[in-house]
């Protein structure tokens, strides 16, 4: 194989954004629903989907935000549940899993 042609197939898969799709584990899809009820008590679904709709395409460097403030955030959150959602949003399809847990906890 050619310099040339080893380049173009890597060129092919280096700025690939559809990894392979992972279904949630039940934890995550427990973390999702609590946080979901949280943000729905307190009447804030839309402005969340607002920002989860808005962000989407930052989604991975939000997750690496938030394991940056970890040692801060686990001082409020159960520190197994807040990685779990770190987690969860390292994945693209972890926004999905959160959109769908607040239209669901809405339509209650």
């Amino acid at each position: 194989m050619s310099a040339l042609a080893r380049f173009s197939a890597w060129c092919a898969h280096a700025f690939a954004v559809h990894g392979p799709q992972e279904e949630p584990d039940p934890r995550e899809r427990e973390v999702a629903a609590r946080l979901a009820q949280f943000v729905a008590r307190r009447q804030l679904v839309t402005p969340a989907l607002m920002l989860l709709e808005s962000g989407r395409p930052l989604n991975f460097i939000g997750s690496q935000v938030l394991a940056f403030l970890a040692p801060f955030a686990t001082l409020v959150f159960a520190p197994d549940e807040y990685e779990v959602l770190v987690r969860l949003l390292e994945r693209r399809q972890g926004i999905e899993v959160l959109i769908a847990a607040l239209t669901a906890e809405e339509q209650r």
